[in-house]
């Protein structure tokens, strides 16, 4: 049930993190790719980047407990 829970968990932050890369501001920036890296460096989890690659590490992590097991 709790690996059910995580690959959930890593979807929802994935989606999150998409949402938040077409959506964020930043200060720097000429476009939304800059000013996504930007937000990565100063801000880490809290970009969307960040969201996006640890919604994808939890599914990862989730469907290898799956695997595992």
């Amino acid at each position: 049930m709790i690996r059910v829970l995580f690959i959930i968990f890593g979807v929802l932050l994935t989606l999150w993190g998409i949402h938040r890369m077409k959506n964020d501001e930043a200060l720097f920036g000429k476009d939304q790719k800059s000013k996504n890296i930007f937000n990565l460096i100063f801000m880490g989890q809290a970009s969307g980047i960040g969201q996006l690659l640890s919604g994808i590490a939890c599914i990862i992590i989730g469907v290898l407990s799956f695997i595992i097991k």
